[in-house]
């Protein structure tokens, strides 16, 4: 089976090899899984309503390897920037609410494959090149490689899950896909006690094993002690409450559940089927008859309504365990961490693929005094995706985690017989929309124990809350907001012309959108910061964003900015938020009246790229308004890529020069403005800038 290196060695060269071996056995396995599928025409079919065709996820975890590595910049050159754009974002499962019906123009299978085949030979050269001293840290280039592995391992379980959602005439078995056929009658569950005690969570920087952003820092609690059921909840288990009418009867159900029921007619588990009064389960390649020794699975709404169910049978409070539970129970079962089981003969339990491509029966493997503590399915908790004290995003991707910081995404523990790399180690902590299918399904507890975690938090990240008050705040020297004065110019030149379209490049926190939006009948803010982004999105759908501004030292000033008070409540239904690299901007992006870039082009790196896609997104005799500082750096733009501040033949090259230069076939100079803004870093450290403002008309 496939082993996860260590970040540790005393022989580089012998480590290099072991990585590169690991990537090629996960890339290969992932095609593998693939194999499942016998239709090219399920390739381009949605599986899932909420997510895109399986073809993106194919895609998808190649195009991560190649933009990450040039974010990192540890290639120079991209393979095929169109694939790079519509195979990069849109993975997160999206509610019924916000679903992205947008039309995108798919590849072919043969034309991806060989994508992924170039990708492939690009990455073994960077594995073979890269210089490596260990032990690897974070800020070292062989993390983003393992960042590449681990994620494709992510999309090994989720793609899973979407190929078993396909019609079953699109998939075919294989016998690297052996699924259990071991059935029979499910042992009678029962609650046994756990004794409390201290857990400890988070891991510090020198871990031996590679680990995603919210993996990282410390939270400690007692837990007291309390019951947990000694098996997962099997199908049979489950059963009884479906028997019961526990879909129909809205008291077991929250709100949340209420509305999900009502958009899926949900009667039983998704992966159920029901024919001639008899149930079946739908595994990823066959139907067979309901196992119900196997453990159910579920999402996490009907999982919680089961507790209330089992609450009301049995007279006593029946939950879903927190975080912090799940951790006590493991400690007292004995399950060794990751590193030490991996290098068992024995197989322990149903994960990381060591035993089958399936669920098997829940007293198959005991740990402890319970069974399948880890493996088989995941486990659904209580307790929303949070920060640990410390928490710390990685700059190559620092929206992994932070956009389920939103109270809507629920921790699920143990990993599930697809769970391989880091989904199978003892510290890792994944977060999903309680609507969402994994394979996961849940163990229950009766326990006192009242979990306390603040998520009306004020953001804290320095960068972010700086941007928050840059766009929302004041300032203390009578320059007007940056946002506000520059849409409010945008709206002036638009006075007389159509404001049926904008589109705000490089929204940050979306102040400049919503001015936009208050004449705009749509208006469109993206942002390459997915942290800026899901800031930008909390004012779109709570009205209200909270931040703290650094003052001096430790201490910081805590704001709160409503639309509201702005006067732009009414905006929120007329804009929208994504996360796009302007530079790689996908073709849906079009049919703009208007074409705003903030203080954008000095920051990109290929202005020159950007800015000729601009015309073909423009209606007729739109404008487009430009600003910038023009503080050109190497660190953002590759010198060679500036297009003004430099000498070229002896004499002075300004950025206006070579504005003129790209845009002038396309577009006619209207006028040039200066706009002052201010960024505060504290209550007594000012940032004072004049950007310049060109404004353009497309002829």
């Amino acid at each position: 089976m496939v082993k996860m290196p260590t970040l540790y060695g005393t022989d580089p060269e012998k480590k290099r090899q072991e990585i590169k071996a690991y990537f090629q056995a996960c890339y290969k396995r992932y095609e593998s899984l693939f194999t499942l599928v016998s239709d090219e025409r399920a390739y381009f079919q949605k599986a899932d309503p909420l997510r895109h065709p399986i073809l993106f996820y194919y895609g998808h975890t190649a195009t991560f390897f190649i933009n990450k590595f040039k974010l990192a910049k540890m290639i120079d050159t991209r393979i095929n920037p169109h694939f790079e754009s519509i195979f990069a974002v849109g993975v997160d499962e999206m509610s019924w609410d916000d679903l992205n019906e947008k039309h995108y123009d798919w590849p072919s299978v043969a034309q991806t494959q060989a994508y992924r085949d170039e990708v492939y030979e690009v990455v073994n050269n960077v594995i073979d090149t890269l210089p490596i001293t260990l032990p690897i840290t974070e800020d070292s280039s062989w993390w983003v490689v393992m960042m590449g592995i681990e994620h494709e391992n992510i999309h090994l379980e989720t793609s899973s899950v979407l190929i078993r959602q396909l019609p079953l005439a699109y998939v075919q078995e294989q016998p690297a896909w052996k699924e259990c056929k071991i059935y029979g009658a499910a042992p009678k569950n029962q609650l046994l006690e756990v004794a409390g005690g201290m857990v400890t969570l988070g891991k510090d920087k020198d871990a031996k094993l590679f680990g995603w952003d919210n993996e990282y820092g410390k939270h400690e609690a007692t837990i007291p002690t309390f019951k947990a059921a000694k098996f997962l909840t099997s199908n049979a288990e489950f059963l009884a409450f479906v028997n019961d009418g526990g879909y129909s009867n809205d008291m077991f159900w929250c709100e949340e559940g209420k509305a999900w029921k009502a958009y899926t007619h949900a009667v039983h588990p998704l992966f159920w089927l029901q024919k001639n009064g008899e149930y079946f389960l739908r595994t990823v390649t066959r139907e067979i008859v309901l196992p119900l020794s196997w453990p159910v699975e579920v999402n996490h709404l009907e999982a919680a309504a089961f507790c209330k169910w089992k609450s009301s049978k049995s007279g006593v409070e029946i939950s879903l365990p927190t975080e912090d539970e799940y951790i006590r129970l493991r400690d007292v079962s004995g399950i060794s961490p990751y590193v030490q089981w991996r290098e068992k003969r024995k197989v322990i339990a149903d994960i990381n693929l060591e035993e089958y491509a399936s669920s098997v029966p829940i007293d198959r493997h005991q740990h402890g005094d319970f069974y399948d503590i880890i493996g088989n399915v995941w486990q659904w908790s209580s307790t929303p995706m949070y920060p640990f004290e410390g928490f710390e995003v990685h700059p190559i991707y620092d929206d992994f985690t932070v956009p389920t910081f939103d109270g809507k995404h629920n921790l699920i523990n143990g990993g599930s017989w697809i769970s391989c790399g880091n989904l199978a180690t003892q510290k890792s902590r994944y977060g999903f929309r309680r609507h969402f299918y994994q394979h996961a399904g849940f163990r229950y507890v009766q326990s006192e124990y009242s979990e306390s975690l603040d998520m009306d938090y004020y953001t804290t990240d320095t960068i972010i809350a700086q941007y928050c008050h840059f766009g929302w705040g004041d300032n203390r020297f009578g320059v007007e907001n940056y946002p506000a004065k520059c849409a409010q110019i945008a709206l002036e030149i638009m006075k007389d012309k159509p404001k049926i379209k904008a589109f705000d490049i490089g929204c940050a926190i979306g102040r400049s959108t919503f001015e936009l939006a208050r004449e705009f009948d749509e208006v469109v803010g993206v942002d390459f910061s997915a942290r800026f982004i899901q800031e930008a999105d909390v004012l779109k759908q709570d009205g209200v964003l909270r931040y703290a501004v650094p003052t001096e030292g430790e201490l910081t000033a805590l704001h709160e900015v409503t639309l509201a008070q702005f006067g732009l409540e009414k905006t929120k239904s007329k804009v929208s938020f994504w996360q796009a690299d302007a530079c790689n901007l996908k073709a849906l992006y079009t049919g703009f009246d208007l074409i705003f870039a903030g203080n954008l082009i000095d920051r990109l790196y290929d202005p020159q790229k950007f800015l000729e896609s601009l015309s073909g997104r423009l209606n007729e005799e739109g404008i487009l308004i430009l600003t910038s500082p023009y503080t050109w750096q190497e660190e953002s733009t590759p010198k060679e890529k500036w297009i003004g501040g430099y000498k070229r033949d002896g004499e002075n090259v300004t950025t206006l020069q070579g504005l003129e230069e790209i845009l002038g076939s396309d577009f006619a100079l209207l006028e040039t403005r200066d706009v002052p803004f201010v960024i505060q870093e504290t209550a007594r450290k000012h940032q004072h800038t004049i950007a310049q403002m060109t404004i353009w008309q497309k002829r």
